[in-house]
């Protein structure tokens, strides 16, 4: 009576452990999936060598001592750009532009860069806004993109060299770029606001940004 029992339950416990054995195997074999990397906040940087779109309406006669056709053209330094491609040498960017080099730790950084971005959307092709992120983690600066709506387009300098290069090392710092790719103004005095921005690139460069 046993061996009859044993005999008729054989076959069900060895496709009860077929079975088992067969899902563990199929759930071992299936592969993992990378997690989906977060898209740039940050426009690409390709059409930084090239010049804005030649003035027209809105642009403003500069201030009688303001210094347009003077200044130090920007330092051979080439950089990378946050959304990939081909590095930007410096030397190459035509203005008229504006560079804001920033940290995410910096808290006058991130109180300034949406008028940065309210800068770049009101000048259109009158002027370029340029951010240079500096001693800083990718992540936080694609967070402080992120929450901040920044999107124009962002070079990286890992290190310190573009402030080395101007012998300058407070954050934030904002340069004013002729259309000659020359530093006629350099900004250190903290956050800057929108009335503040519009009337360095009115004085500096030549261009008046609509309120």
């Amino acid at each position: 009576m046993n061996r009859r029992i044993v005999a008729l339950l054989l076959p069900l416990l060895v496709a009860a452990s077929a079975g088992c054995t067969a899902a563990g195997t199929e759930e071992a074999a299936a592969p993992s999936r990378p997690r989906a990397e977060r898209p740039s906040p940050f426009e690409d940087c390709a059409t930084l060598t090239t010049p804005p779109a030649t003035p027209t309406a809105g642009t403003a006669t500069p201030d009688a001592d303001s210094t347009v056709g003077t200044g130090d053209p920007l330092p051979e330094l080439t950089l990378s750009c946050f959304t990939g491609g081909a590095p930007v040498a410096l030397r190459d960017v035509r203005g008229p532009a504006v560079i804001n080099i920033w940290a995410s730790w910096c808290p006058p950084c991130r109180e300034e860069l949406p008028a940065f971005q309210r800068l770049s959307k009101r000048a259109g092709d009158r002027l370029r806004v340029i951010g240079v992120n500096s001693q800083d983690s990718r992540s936080a600066a694609q967070s402080i993109g992120e929450d901040l709506g920044v999107g124009f387009p962002m070079l990286v300098d890992q290190g310190t060299a573009l402030q080395r290069a101007l012998n300058r090392n407070a954050f934030p710092l904002t340069l004013l770029v002729d259309p000659q790719g020359r530093v006629v103004h350099t900004d250190a005095s903290g956050a800057l606001d929108d009335a503040r921005l519009g009337e360095l690139v009115r004085e500096h460069l030549g261009v008046a940004v609509p309120a």
